[in-house]
């Protein structure tokens, strides 16, 4: 079987795989993704005429009808399901029983995604004893007597997630200032990169990157890119993966959408990694595009954040990746696995006053909400302050409650939110928690220059998060994601140093702001309550 042949070029000094796009009527209509949106649609027609014959039916149609809804509420009230989600399948169901029942018992049985489950679930038990805590550092934890041991044997609980001392976190305020480290890093690069996104879409960012992938790959560094398979949609051609894999890099894209329906799409890779010889990692909000690094200005100024890290913790990062990469491959990365439990001796010494650093991931398909316990365990715990940066604000009542629980008990809790919104239904979502937020003394900002796409925690001087998980559904709930908690790490006053000066160019939502609103926001904010777990 003859290899395709790919080629590389120069446009306006970047180095792309593809073409730039043209916006026409004729890019569409010739592409393979219309197909597949085609069948899709065609199924959807399918059942739609499937309830439409059965509609001839009247009698036993409404007997049906009211039998199947019935049952289906039982169902409902009594499955794991968060209460907020459970009131939006209600609504539906009141008013389409029958379609969204059945869609109701598709989603729930998790057609085409139980091979993953099930996958995902052997490589954790597989790992789930590598790596660990060091003694020292466990007794360190426990001698706080503040909670947060329990927080953190829980968390390794969920997966293999363990503490780290000695080990070093640097914070980047901009997506600028990490991609200038990422590109210092990958230079260096002698065994593997490991790269993870969410997002990949050509550009200036991406080219360089690029460059120097296809130079180590060439060298014979092992190289991995992962990314998320919605990238196919508006960003990438569906053979990228294979135009990557030509120039000697080995690509893949996670759940890459295809001509079936199936609840596996409902599960996006959302996590940001890229692992360096097992010596530095890199996390956080920063996707490979150039937005981030503000190379290109999408709604007004784009403020992200990410974390370095260096020593034992990247273990854990190596882990999460290798984890994801072998969901469908078995055996082929045992020898790097088994290396990851060797304790490297220069790191085994544990200095107090460094603190303690847990890199940990979430995952959908488990049976742990871990980002939203983490994030609850800081509100609750918090006796001073909680500062918080999200570019979303859609809460189940859990995460509401806490809110509001924290600043009604004397904690200062302060939210920094975008001034310009990227989507403008999620916008007006999130403005409808401000009037019950700020009555209970949260203070509200909206960072004026354009949007905020950080995604940061800290509270008290003493505790910090930062990673890819937004304070919304689709992260909390339905994607895989990661980031990593800092105890008592000296970094912990410059991430708080970066919230004081992006606080600075934020206004603060008031009563008054608050009356003034928009109508659009004010409407739609309140109907978008109705669907808040699917947004």
């Amino acid at each position: 079987m003859k290899t395709k042949v790919y080629e590389k070029w120069y446009d306006d000094g970047v180095l792309r795989l593809t073409k730039r796009r043209k916006k026409g009527i004729l890019t569409p209509l010739f592409s393979r993704f219309l197909v597949i949106f085609l069948l899709l649609v065609l199924q959807m027609v399918l059942f739609t005429g499937l309830f439409v014959w059965l509609g001839d039916f009247k009698p036993y149609f409404n007997a049906m009808n009211g039998l199947l809804a019935f049952v289906m509420l039982v169902y409902l009230f009594g499955c794991d399901m968060d209460p907020t989600a459970k009131l939006t399948w209600v609504f539906f169901m009141a008013l389409f029983p029958i379609p969204v029942s059945l869609f109701l018992l598709y989603t729930r049985t998790d057609f085409g995604h139980r091979a993953i489950k099930k996958r995902v679930s052997e490589l954790v038990d597989e790992t789930r004893n590598l790596i660990s805590t060091e003694e020292a550092v466990a007794e360190y934890m426990d001698r706080q007597q503040d909670g947060t041991a329990e927080l953190v044997r829980w968390i390794n609980r969920s997966g293999c997630f363990p503490a780290f001392g000695a080990t070093g976190a640097a914070y980047e305020a901009s997506g600028a200032e990490q991609f200038e480290v990422i590109l210092t890093e990958l230079r260096a690069a002698e065994k593997y990169i490991f790269l993870e996104s969410f997002i990949i879409n050509e550009g200036y960012m991406w080219g360089k990157i690029l460059e120097i992938l296809m130079e180590k790959a060439a060298a014979g560094v092992d190289v991995r890119v992962l990314y998320d398979g919605m990238c196919e949609i508006a960003m990438l051609p569906m053979d990228y993966n294979e135009r990557l894999t030509s120039f000697g890099i080995r690509a893949k894209a996670f759940a890459p959408i295809r001509p079936i329906m199936s609840s596996h799409y409902n599960y996006r890779d959302h996590r940001k990694i890229m692992v360096i010889d097992g010596r530095v990692a890199f996390s956080g909000g920063i996707n490979m595009s150039d937005e981030y690094i503000g190379r290109v200005e999408r709604f007004g100024v784009w403020k992200d954040a990410g974390l370095v890290v260096r020593g034992e913790a990247v273990k854990s990062y190596t882990l999460m990746f290798l984890q994801m990469w072998n969901i469908d491959e078995t055996g082929e990365d045992r020898k790097l696995l088994e290396s990851l439990a060797e304790r490297s001796p220069k790191d085994a010494s544990f200095d107090e006053e460094q603190g303690v650093v847990i890199p940990f991931g979430d995952c959908p398909i488990d049976n742990y909400k871990v980002g939203e316990t983490v994030y609850l365990d800081i509100l609750n715990r918090a006796k001073r302050h909680v500062r918080i940066m999200t570019p979303y604000l859609i809460l189940d009542g859990e995460m509401e409650n806490a809110l509001k629980y924290a600043a009604q008990r004397g904690v200062e809790v302060s939210l920094i939110l975008p001034g310009i919104p990227d989507k403008k239904l999620p916008y007006a979502l999130a403005k409808s928690y401000y009037k019950t937020l700020t009555e209970a003394g949260v203070k509200i900002y909206e960072y004026t220059p354009g949007f905020v796409h950080a995604k940061v925690f800290t509270s008290d001087g003493e505790k910090a998060v930062v990673g890819s998980i937004n304070l919304d559904y689709r992260s909390l709930y339905h994607h895989y994601e990661c980031a990593t908690y800092l105890y008592r790490v000296p970094v912990i006053s410059e991430i708080e140093e970066d919230f004081a000066r992006t606080l600075a160019e934020s206004k603060e939502v008031t009563p008054e702001t608050i009356r003034n609103e928009r109508l659009y926001y004010r409407v739609f904010g309140k109907l978008m309550r109705f669907v808040a777990p699917l947004m």
